[in-house]
């Protein structure tokens, strides 16, 4: 076969472009730092990056954003309830001060307002809120725990809900009440005798709010563990509405007397009272497994009441247009979580409901402190008036006798509501401690989903490290060697320059 100058050509210059391809090769990949620069290169490196490169990418938004992210979160939630809980020892501190009988009603009232001023600063904490989030709310993040001045309309009485609270046995108790209103008119104080004092045991459910509507009448079902409504087996009597607190109890001491079964509803005290008989019923109702629910309706708010969107199912209605009513938690179920993906198939809860520590109770045990220690206050105020009005009369004299009986009438409505007050102030010590409880609870919950969190970034950052390393592995190259190669295609590149020059100086017209 006859090798002619064009095939000699051909050959060399075809060599010389394979040489300078493998040079091109390694020179980008020097440059790139990368073993291909379109799929084509090596099809499999090429599938095997997209999958990597999509691992690491989803590695980082776990690792460098929703983790830190459901940290900050968690983390703000522990401060808070840190905040609680000192506040909740707080309270507990003062009330074991006011079981103190040798306290005046000037003690009582400077560490009442101690109490409200502590109670104001645990619904305070509620309101906390992360980046304009607020952390106790469910997925209403954009809802205060409490009621804000712009949302209350006082001129038209709204906003307007009713609402269905589930009452827990807590709600069900009872207290001691004395009646001492015939000090009210100077009328009858000129004749009250110790006789004309009397204290009874009042029975109550105590609802959530106060200043309830007066207007509409609650609805209570009861239900035994099975759900059978048993509503008109415990519950004997029929709800009458009282305007107000002293009317209700007075009536009660007397239908007590007569083991009359009766019930009042107050909507000033939000409160359902009723005669021991009822109330032993009810008892038996929580003992058994069974449930207690009242329907009512509420309009008079204040700023700081809370918001029963976090807590009820309720309906805000719409006096204009009914249509336009809105429902909140259908079938009264409060808990919502707010779950982050923190990793491969891994999510978190991040936030604590309002109703796992804010209880609507504290509130309501305020309004009670409140309660008797006003009846204290005006009851000393009483008697201590009695007294000096003894100093200016003549022992034995007609006016003696009948201040000293009013002034004894007074000693033993004092000494009823001085045990009162007592009384009230132990039983809250418990009450606060169960808050305390539920507190420390909460804490727990969200100290093991930080901890469980620390476990998944741990994973999460030796995840993101693997991958980078697979990743790199398989497009990374190694530079000394892709140096070193590049040198060589260089030096063939040129040698094949000179040879090819050499070859093409010669023709057939040498040979002949």
């Amino acid at each position: 076969m006859r090798m002619t100058n064009k095939i000699m050509q051909r050959n060399s210059l075809y060599n010389i472009n394979q040489t300078k391809i493998s040079e091109d090769k390694y020179n980008t990949q020097l440059t790139s730092q990368s073993k291909i620069t379109r799929p084509s290169d090596d099809p499999v490196i090429a599938i095997r990056a997209l999958r990597l490169r999509s691992n690491v990418s989803t590695a980082n938004q776990y690792y460098d954003k929703n983790a830190p992210d459901a940290n900050q979160w968690l983390d703000v939630t522990a401060k808070s309830l840190d905040t609680i809980t000192k506040v909740y020892t707080n309270l507990y501190t003062q009330v074991q001060t006011g079981v103190n009988k040798d306290y005046t009603a000037s003690d009582m009232n400077v560490l009442l307002t101690q109490i409200e001023s502590y109670t104001n600063e645990v619904f305070a904490t509620g309101n906390q809120d992360y980046a304009g989030r607020y952390i106790f709310t469910g997925y209403r993040t954009d809802t205060p725990l409490t009621l804000q001045k712009e949302q209350i309309d006082k001129a038209n009485q709204e906003p307007i809900y009713q609402i269905t609270e589930n009452l827990k046995e807590a709600q069900l108790d009872s207290f001691s009440y004395t009646d001492y209103s015939v000090f009210d008119t100077k009328a009858n104080a000129l004749t009250v005798d110790e006789l004309d004092i009397q204290n009874v045991e009042i029975h109550r459910l105590r609802l959530s709010y106060r200043d309830v509507d007066s207007s509409v009448a609650p609805a209570l079902t009861i239900k035994d563990k099975d759900g059978t409504d048993i509503t008109s087996t415990v519950f004997t009597a029929g709800i009458t509405t009282v305007a107000s607190a002293e009317l209700a109890y007075g009536q009660m001491i007397t239908a007590t007397g007569t083991n009359t079964p009766t019930a009042f509803f107050i909507p000033t005290t939000g409160e359902i009272i009723f005669t021991p008989d009822i109330a032993d019923n009810l008892s038996t109702v929580f003992t058994d497994g069974g449930s207690v629910s009242v329907d009512y309706q509420k309009r008079n708010w204040e700023v700081g009441d809370l918001n029963p969107q976090h807590y009820f199912e309720c309906t805000k209605v719409d006096p204009a247009d009914a249509s336009k009513n809105i429902t909140y938690n259908a079938g009264g179920n409060v808990n919502t979580e707010i779950v982050y993906d923190v990793g491969y198939n891994q999510t978190i809860q991040v936030n604590t409901n309002a109703h796992e520590v804010f209880d609507p109770a504290v509130q309501r045990d305020l309004d009670d402190l409140k309660d008797i220690v006003n009846q204290f206050t005006e009851i000393e105020k009483i008697r201590s008036d009695l007294k000096e009005e003894l100093k200016g009369y003549v022992e034995g004299t007609a006016d003696y006798k009948d201040c000293k009986t009013r002034l004894d009438a007074a000693d033993k409505a004092y000494t009823y509501i001085r045990d009162a007050v007592s009384k009230r102030f132990g039983d809250q010590i418990t009450r606060y401690q169960n808050y305390l409880d539920s507190t420390n609870v909460a804490i727990t919950k969200n100290g093991t989903r930080s901890t469980r969190l620390e476990l998944i970034s741990a994973r999460l950052e030796e995840q993101k490290s693997t991958f980078k390393e697979l990743q790199e592995e398989n497009e990374g190259i190694d530079m000394t060697e892709v140096a070193v190669l590049l040198t060589a295609a260089e030096t063939t590149y040129d040698a094949a320059l000179m040879a090819t020059s050499k070859i093409m100086q010669n023709s057939l017209i040498n040979y002949i």
